[in-house]
């Protein structure tokens, strides 16, 4: 196993990545979800601030993840000024039931179980090769080695190129990421480099997707 592998299984571990330790209750994260769904609620919204971007779809995304993305907001690990302000709200309970909610959203049967993945450019191939990202993203990038990573195909490829980017990104108060693992990862690529990955990753079929809200509330 890859020494950056190993590592990161035991960041993951050491984290407390299970969903086990906070009870979790999807029907207590739809009553709170209200300062989600303004954003993640609505197909194809765009953030303006302090990048352009679509934000990500997270219905059918796993709790897991989902509960460490917020944590990283909440800790300042990852840096997006209207992240960090509703993440500061959230309890570890409110967290635990948001992110089941969330993962509850899935499709029925998986997307991402219609076949394998469409292949890539034989550029594109090296390049996911250089980072071995199925390695932790799984096959298809929809089926993580571990439920704290996150599932990947499919997701907007705009948002995708700002995540990446952000994580070899030091010094800026409103954006960057600082899980070591990934930065290792994404500091081996130019930025157009990372665009040619998102934009194959956006492609493929996935589980990921945004429901609809028909109010706010």
């Amino acid at each position: 196993m890859r020494p950056l592998i190993k590592l990161a299984l035991l960041l993951l571990i050491s984290a407390g990545f299970c969903t086990g330790a906070v009870a979790q209750d999807a029907k207590a994260g739809e009553k709170k979800a209200a300062l989600c769904i303004g954003c993640h609620g609505i197909p194809g919204y765009q953030a303006s601030f302090p990048e352009i971007h679509k934000v990500p779809m997270i219905a059918g995304q796993n709790a897991p993840y989902i509960v460490s993305a917020l944590t990283a907001y909440k800790k300042g690990e990852r840096l997006h000024p209207t992240m960090k302000g509703i993440a500061a709200t959230l309890s570890d309970q409110d967290m635990a039931d948001l992110a089941a909610f969330y993962e509850s959203q899935a499709q029925g049967e998986s997307k991402a179980a219609a076949g394998p993945a469409a292949a890539p450019s034989p550029q594109v191939a090296e390049l996911l090769k250089k980072a071995n990202c199925s390695s932790c993203h799984g096959e298809n990038y929809s089926k993580p080695i571990a439920p704290g990573y996150p599932k990947i195909a499919g997701q907007h490829a705009d948002y995708l190129y700002v995540a990446l980017k952000s994580y070899q990104t030091d010094g800026n108060p409103q954006v960057g990421r600082k899980n070591p693992i990934m930065a290792g990862m994404a500091r081996q690529y130019t930025h157009a480099e990372l665009k040619q990955l998102a934009s194959y990753i956006s492609s493929l079929q996935g589980d990921l997707h945004t429901v609809p809200q028909s109010r706010f509330r």
